[in-house]
């Protein structure tokens, strides 16, 4: 009686654990058991640092997003609200009196100045090709067809270079625009205005 006995609580102690282990834990495992797993120590490999990657360089601010369409036409025409920058028609727009092509008020003639431009290439053409890419350490004087040197005592023309063009000279490229400024530089420090009514 006595071995019936506790075999009964031993059932019940039994029973009592697995309700016990499987209301917390769910079911546990109806033996115990040993479990190893065997694991190779593999060598970590090196990061790199930030240093490593740039080094002696340095790194630029790049945005990590696109600007939306709304922001970009906002940054170039502006908002209604705030400030409008929408395309407004020009009225400093004048005529040229040499050639007759429109420009801007206080700016070069764009026309005129691409004749301008064409002649001084012809002018550094020609000055390539007489002085074979020496050093130009002197003035060059240019002369078109039908002038003649200027009188002017020896130590004038000592160490300038002259460049003979065979065409007349344009009548845009006055003489005096390779001249020198005949005016001293002022070495006052007085700005304020002078002479004033």
């Amino acid at each position: 009686m006595i071995p019936r006995v506790t075999r009964n609580v031993f059932n019940f102690f039994e029973v009592l654990e697995r309700n016990i282990l499987k209301h917390f834990f769910g079911h546990p495992p109806k033996e115990l058991a040993l479990a190893y797993v065997h694991e190779k120590s593999v060598p970590q490999q090196k990061r790199d640092t930030l240093k490593d990657i740039v080094g002696d360089g340095f790194l630029l601010a790049v945005p990590k997003f696109r600007r939306t369409l709304e922001k970009r036409l906002k940054r170039k025409y502006g908002s209604p609200q705030y400030v409008w920058k929408m395309l407004v028609p020009q009225t400093n727009i004048k005529v040229c009196q040499d050639c007759g092509h429109y420009h801007e008020r206080g700016r070069l003639c764009g026309h005129c100045y691409k004749k301008v431009e064409a002649e001084t290439k012809e002018i550094q053409e020609k000055i390539v090709e007489k002085l074979a890419n020496k050093p130009i350490e002197n003035d060059v004087i240019v002369l078109y067809d039908g002038e003649n040197l200027p009188d002017q005592p020896k130590e004038f023309w000592q160490g300038k270079r002259i460049i003979e063009m065979k065409k007349e000279r344009p009548q845009f490229f006055s003489k005096n625009l390779l001249q020198k400024t005949t005016q001293q530089p002022s070495e006052s420090t007085d700005v304020k205005p002078t002479d004033l009514a």
